[in-house]
């Protein structure tokens, strides 16, 4: 950590914070994509299209709190959209 400025020790925490609250959200996403893919396997239309509407909105949440880049989440989606529809 940080030891020699208080502006140095300060960015060092928020930091730390930043990057556990990404690491929340980023599990919270994968969760969601999980379910879908388990559905998916399980050849489940309407819980697959059901959890990919979740997966979706939580994709962007992750966007809108800056944790994933708009472009990436756009083509976890389109991914995860293909999947469900070959079903």
């Amino acid at each position: 950590m940080a030891n020699r400025h208080k502006s140095a020790i300060k960015a060092a925490r928020q930091s730390i914070k930043r990057q556990e609250r990404n690491r929340a959200i980023l599990r919270r996403v994968r969760t969601y994509i999980k379910k879908v893919h388990s559905a998916v396997q399980e050849k489940n239309t309407n819980v697959a299209k059901t959890s990919l509407q979740e997966a979706t909105s939580e994709l962007h949440k992750a966007v809108t709190k800056g944790t994933l880049n708009r472009n990436t989440a756009s083509r976890w989606i389109s991914r995860l959209a293909h999947r469900v529809n070959s079903v």
